[in-house]
């Protein structure tokens, strides 16, 4: 897999054109914000980008907002501007586990690519920020007259496939103490921020332990000096120290 721009782009590996461009190279239009900021999006040519501006629509990503359900229409796509949006599945109990989260080097899509018409998961955001709204309607109508639209998101599902695959391996093979750090960085890249606003209970969800089980993995990444929790939140205080302490995973998936 190429090398990506920093952070969450790296983390997936997504081998289109915005994987060597920094920001101030990426197109920009005329907006709020210079919105859109999804790099899926930014990487079109202007032309297209221009073409689907009137198709989008700004809104918030509110913590533990559920932005489509289990077995939901799929009316829209997500684009994350900021913030992180979790694929979790969801079971008969009402528990819920992680299987891959998307930030602003993705998109929701995967399962209108390929046809599919209800969504299989729930898209959960995990970390507060801003998301852009594209109906489905609009999105197959891009898939079909837009080369370059299309070709991106052909090459981020494989993207996406590829971060799946990684977790499943690395949730049967390393331990809690690597996989939440593994965890908060790939978090970390996606927000541009150290102090992450999330809850251990939501966090327990995500990785598939109880709350009392994260609480000690938390525990011994403070311990270490590497990481600081407080109530609803937890900040990063050593990047190279917690990459050490996560898994080979995290630097897989960086490529």
């Amino acid at each position: 897999m190429g090398t990506i721009c920093e952070g969450s782009d790296r983390q997936l590996g997504i081998s289109v054109q915005l994987a060597a461009k920094t920001p101030a190279e990426l197109p920009r239009m005329s907006g709020p914000s210079n919105w859109p900021r999804n790099r899926l999006l930014l990487a079109l040519p202007s032309s297209n980008l221009k073409r689907l501006m009137p198709e989008l629509e700004q809104i918030p990503g509110e913590r533990e907002q559920v932005l489509l359900d289990v077995d939901s229409s799929l009316d829209h796509i997500f684009f994350p501007d900021s913030g992180v949006v979790s694929v979790v599945a969801v079971y008969a109990d009402g528990s819920i586990i992680e299987m891959a989260t998307v930030g602003r080097e993705g998109c929701t899509g995967f399962q209108a690519i390929l046809g599919a018409k209800e969504s299989s998961v729930r898209f959960l955001v995990q970390i507060p920020g801003s998301v852009t709204k594209m109906s489905r309607a609009a999105f197959t109508r891009a898939m079909k007259s837009m080369p370059a639209f299309r070709n991106l998101m052909y090459a981020y599902v494989h993207a996406f496939l590829e971060q799946v695959l990684v977790s499943v391996a690395c949730n049967g093979s390393h331990s809690l103490r690597e996989r939440l750090a593994r965890w908060l960085l790939m978090m970390r890249d996606r927000s541009d921020d150290d102090t992450l606003r999330i809850t251990q209970n939501l966090l327990a969800e995500m990785l598939g332990v109880q709350r009392p089980t994260i609480t000690n993995a938390v525990r011994e990444l403070e311990s270490a000096d590497l990481i600081a929790s407080a109530r609803r939140q937890i900040t990063i205080l050593d990047r190279p120290g917690l990459m050490r302490a996560s898994c080979e995973c995290y630097l897989t998936a960086a490529g």
